[in-house]
């Protein structure tokens, strides 16, 4: 019932700094999947919907922020599977950009306080403790059923690569691909790039979900001020990758793991010959609360 025909496919992405050091690196285009069910997004909601739909659900609830790209495809998943959506917003009242799509989608908006939003089992029984028909689904869709969902993705791949990246909000992501990868029994070494400021505690977010012993890499240094900040070196490396490659990426999350990902090839991290992919985790709309970092020059 809940499924998506998948198109993601694999581009390979061409540097001169790949090129001197014998690295050939892809990026496997997650992105694509949908719209607005993107990247991640898509396969952390799959199972998610399953269960709601297996235990007689039809209301999504969910969290995130004003420019949540979490919320955005729950809105529109929801809509595609003609389900219902409420979306607890964290902060003051406001309208933006995907606020307006989540509405569009049919997905109606309680804004909270930051305090208040911390604990969000007790505002979902605040709210819908008495819908029988309501489900909580976590900020970000963490749970073990998203686990499962982006587990699927390693299956998909077309070789074996040497290394694989990618960027860490919730660390389910990056479980689910740990998990895919000792399924089926690939030896590539996988990186995680938190995006948050400290990132140490991601390990634990990550290890979490996981039911094995896992050697990965954990690239703490690639956070740029913390979640959703941003400095003048990491937008200057987005316009340059975007204008490019002709593949749009946002500050947030993939924009930050490829940074990292050439910043490693500079200083020598990985053999020459190495394939390395990295994972275009979707998430563009994220650009929609930061088009004010970006300086354009003006031609008179």
């Amino acid at each position: 019932m809940f499924d998506l025909e998948i198109f993601s496919p694999v581009h390979q992405w061409h540097h001169p700094e790949f090129a001197k050091q014998g690295l050939h690196v892809f990026i496997k285009r997650d992105d694509l999947i949908h719209p607005l069910i993107s990247g991640n997004k898509w396969r952390k909601l799959k199972y998610i919907l399953q269960k709601a739909y297996q235990e007689g659900k039809n209301h999504l609830v969910t969290f995130g922020g004003a420019y949540s790209n979490h919320l955005l495809a729950t809105a529109a998943a929801a809509a595609r599977f003609g389900l219902r959506s409420t979306g607890i917003v964290r902060g003051e009242e406001v309208n933006n950009d995907t606020l307006f799509l989540c509405r569009m989608h049919g997905m109606k908006l309680i804004f909270t306080d930051r305090e208040s939003y911390r604990d969000k089992p007790a505002l979902f029984d605040k709210f819908f403790g008495q819908d029988p028909n309501a489900y909580f689904i976590d900020e970000g869709g963490a749970s073990a059923e998203a686990v499962t969902g982006c587990a699927e993705m390693v299956a998909e791949l077309p070789i074996m690569y040497d290394h694989l990246f990618c960027a860490c909000g919730t660390g389910t992501t990056a479980a689910g691909i740990i998990t895919g990868l000792h399924e089926n029994r690939n030896q590539t070494q996988f990186h995680a790039i938190p995006v948050f400021k400290n990132g140490e505690f991601m390990r634990a977010e990550i290890d979490r979900y996981l039911n094995i012993k896992a050697n990965y890499e954990l690239h703490k240094e690639y956070h740029f001020g913390g979640y959703a900040k941003t400095t003048p070196l990491l937008t200057h490396f987005i316009k340059n990758f975007v204008g490019s490659t002709g593949i749009l990426i946002e500050p947030i999350y993939t924009g930050k793991m490829l940074f990292a990902l050439l910043d490693l090839a500079k200083q020598g991290h990985f053999k020459a010959g190495s394939n390395i992919l990295a994972i275009h985790s979707g998430g563009l709309f994220g650009l929609l609360g930061m088009k004010d970092k970006f300086n354009f020059e003006r031609i008179s």
